[in-house]
């Protein structure tokens, strides 16, 4: 099983920079078990290790202050969210202060002209919709759990609408950033393009914290679509389906969802949500534009389908046909862990190019199979990206470590296939065996990028990189 692995401890810099924190936050600084557990351990099977305190800052100003603080004394920094990342990312191997970005929820500006709204880190995607909702805008990329913008930002996020609108690093005009210095610096203008030097907005997305916080994020906005429909088909191959998939992107039909659950996942959600839907591989999908061109979107998938064999196939526009159709992909983590109560998910992540996508899942599914799992499977296919959730008893050392064999093999597997060990959970601790097997020399630029920018190593060390 993977651990998280300790780093040295500066216990007198961590005494002192606590002391001064105490003196300057007051009773904004937490330093309780419960909260510094709370702020260690997530969603994750990694083992907790919790920060020395939490404090929750209410401006950039605070946050400078507090980095600085820290770096004088070269004391662990970490970011923190809504905490639903899956791979360690909010662990303190060194111990230090968990900055909790979530009271910096204000949203600064919205350009409706310009289709940008300005934002700070604490504010949550389902928030910021809301907010846009009477403006006719939305934020579209959506990964599933309620998360921060911040952390969206930081772990380069995606989801179910990324195959048509791109994930974090494609709606990312612009972040306000504070380094391990304590300095506050701009990455960009509100331009949609610029030329201007380095791309530095796009080195901090996907920077899980290792480069500095996230203080104010500058967002590209989309026109909420005229008109919205979803259609839903079976296949009996987990072959037929992703072909009918390769043959939907190529046809240049602009899906904005197509998500594919197997039989597994559909026995699981009609149990757990009382629905009626075929026990086989299912493909739901959703189209966004005017009233015409949705219908025409689905009518077009749908005669793809069954050049593949697809059967069951329906569609609709109507907003409430439509939430029923998607519950089941909503309800597909709780329906899965109710197939075994008791047992904790190994949520795995790995993408492959969608020519690939079918061998590698279809190879997934006989290996689990031959471990012996419940393990449903659920994919982002428009863009080759899927998860398995083998269900492991965690008091079961066999099984802990079947499971952790089987992460490991998998994502040996999507490399292997041109694909990547991460499509969108990043890479955190749990992870970093695999990004040099990956990306092989282009770690060591990483590595020299971090030790340009945090010498001192302080900004959520023990993530991404192995040395560091």
């Amino acid at each position: 099983m993977v651990q998280a692995s300790d780093l040295p401890r500066n216990e007198e810099g961590i005494a002192t920079v606590v002391g001064l924190l105490k003196q300057r936050f007051g009773e904004k600084l937490l330093t309780g078990d419960a909260i510094r557990e709370q702020h260690g351990h997530t969603t994750t099977w990694i083992k907790n290790q919790s920060p020395d305190a939490v404090i929750m800052p209410q401006n950039t100003a605070e946050v400078a202050e507090i980095v600085k603080t820290c770096a004088t004394h070269k004391v662990p920094v970490i970011g923190f969210g809504t905490g639903t990342s899956l791979e360690g990312h909010v662990n303190a191997p060194a111990g230090g202060i968990c900055v909790d970005l979530m009271e910096m929820n204000q949203i600064l500006a919205v350009n409706s002209q310009d289709l940008d709204c300005v934002v700070q880190p604490g504010v949550t995607r389902e928030q910021l919709n809301t907010y846009l909702r009477d403006q006719g805008l939305f934020f579209p990329i959506d990964p599933g759990a309620n998360a921060s913008l911040g952390g969206m930002a930081a772990t380069r996020a995606s989801g179910t609408n990324a195959v048509r609108y791109g994930t974090m690093k494609d709606n990312v005009l612009s972040l306000e950033v504070v380094t391990p210095q304590g300095e506050i610096i701009r990455t960009a203008s509100r331009a949609k393009k610029s030329s201007a030097g380095y791309d530095l907005t796009r080195l901090m997305v996907g920077s899980e914290g290792t480069l500095g916080l996230i203080t104010e994020i500058t967002l590209k906005l989309q026109g909420i679509p005229e008109a919205m429909s979803s259609a839903r088909v079976s296949f009996d191959s987990m072959d037929a389906a992703c072909q009918a998939v390769m043959m939907t992107i190529q046809y240049g039909i602009p899906v904005a969802r197509i998500e594919l659950l197997d039989a597994l996942t559909v026995k699981a959600v009609n149990a757990y949500s009382k629905l009626t839907l075929p026990e086989s591989i299912l493909l739901l999908l959703e189209f966004h534009g005017s009233e015409t061109s949705v219908a025409e979107q689905a009518e077009l998938f749908g005669g793809i389908a069954e050049e593949f064999g697809g059967t069951g196939f329906e569609w609709t526009a109507n907003a409430e046909e439509r939430n029923k159709l998607w519950q089941a992909r909503h309800d597909a983590y709780w329906a899965s862990t109710a197939l075994r109560p008791g047992a904790k998910g190994f949520s795995t992540d790995v993408c492959v190019p969608i020519s690939r996508l079918a061998e590698c899942v279809t190879a997934a599914q006989e290996r689990l199979n031959a471990l012996g799992f419940i393990a449903p499977i659920v994919g982002h296919v428009g863009d080759g990206n899927f998860h398995t959730l083998p269900l492991v008893d965690m008091d079961n050392p066999d099984e802990v470590a079947k499971a952790d064999e089987f992460v490991g093999w998998l994502n040996d597997l999507a490399i292997s296939l041109g694909g990547t060990c991460t499509g969108e959970h990043g890479i955190g601790q749990g992870k970093k065996p695999y990004l040099v097997k990956e990306l092989g020399g282009a770690v060591d630029m990483m590595v020299a990028i971090k030790r340009a920018i945090d010498p001192d190593n302080i900004m959520n060390p023990g993530k991404i990189l192995p040395a560091t």
